[in-house]
């Protein structure tokens, strides 16, 4: 059976894309937190099915809620960066997206005393047009990066990208590249990583996407927020679709990841890391 990933995006329920227009950074320290509850019950959930899990933290968290990140090493989970700041990578230019990675990694690294090896953008945002991102990445010493949703959507995705993982080369080296998992209806490529995906579509599409994996032998991505199981936080005041995208189906996450859990296997990104490194050299061999 395929060993799949399950990845987690570190951070507060009022850091994400759908409030920004109501929450704006410089509020963030002002706000109640709510992660540290919801990362203790990732981590049980975890725990009950004996799986280890990479979880990608923003940077503001290492430095405001060192506690969560201890929490999670302490579980012998991966550590992986989401940024510092929860910055988009295609509103950034490569110095800055250079600033964010650094400050990210110093303050995992420093806290957690381990190397960080890998990097999610948030919203998925390195997208066609932002390939400079992976020199950066390369040169700022991270070994993979799992930013790659291989769709066609407004906002983000990368359709031309495969869906498996797979080595990116670059002119100043390599890097894994580990995409979300992937569907499709009527042979058009729609996303079913978990996330919004797992709350919103039905869970049999889900499902769906990890069978096909582990039917071709590939293995393929997983995500959740801790606020995606937490339908106790703050309702804010945003648009009806925001609402709908980010307050839809939080009583059933829970449930829903515990289905995956029981029926397919999980690991870390980077215990794979040296299985696509040789099959890549044979790969190059031949």
């Amino acid at each position: 059976m395929a060993t799949h990933f399950f990845t987690v995006d570190v951070e507060e329920y009022f850091q994400v894309k759908a409030l920004e227009s109501v929450v704006s950074p410089d509020q963030w320290l002002s706000r109640p937190t709510r992660v540290a509850r919801s990362i203790d019950a990732l981590i049980g959930i975890l725990d009950k099915h004996r799986v280890k899990g990479t979880f990608f933290v923003l940077g503001w968290l290492a430095t405001h809620r060192p506690e969560v990140v201890r929490a999670i090493v302490e579980a012998g989970h991966e550590i992986a960066s989401h940024g510092f700041r929860h910055q988009r990578v295609s509103s950034l230019d490569a110095e800055a997206f250079r600033e964010d990675l650094r400050s990210s990694k110093h303050a995992l690294e420093d806290l957690t005393g381990s190397v960080v090896l890998g990097y999610r953008a948030p919203s998925f945002s390195i997208v066609p047009g932002c390939e400079w991102a992976f020199d950066v990445l390369i040169e700022e010493d991270y070994r993979y990066d799992s930013s790659i949703f291989p769709i066609r959507r407004r906002g983000y995705g990368y359709p031309s990208a495969p869906s498996r993982p797979h080595m990116i080369e670059r002119s100043g080296g390599r890097l894994a590249e580990f995409p979300l998992a992937t569907t499709k209806l009527f042979n058009y490529p729609i996303p079913a990583a978990g996330g919004g995906y797992l709350r919103q579509f039905p869970i049999s599409v889900i499902r769906r996407a990890f069978r096909e994996a582990s039917e071709r032998g590939e293995s393929t991505t997983f995500y959740i927020h801790p606020w995606e199981i937490d339908p106790e936080q703050p309702r804010l005041p945003v648009s009806v679709l925001n609402r709908v995208r980010h307050y839809r189906g939080l009583a059933d996450t829970v449930t829903r990841i515990e289905i995956l859990l029981r029926e397919f296997r999980f690991g870390t990104i980077a215990s794979y890391l040296p299985r696509l490194d040789a099959a890549t050299a044979t790969l190059g061999a031949a």
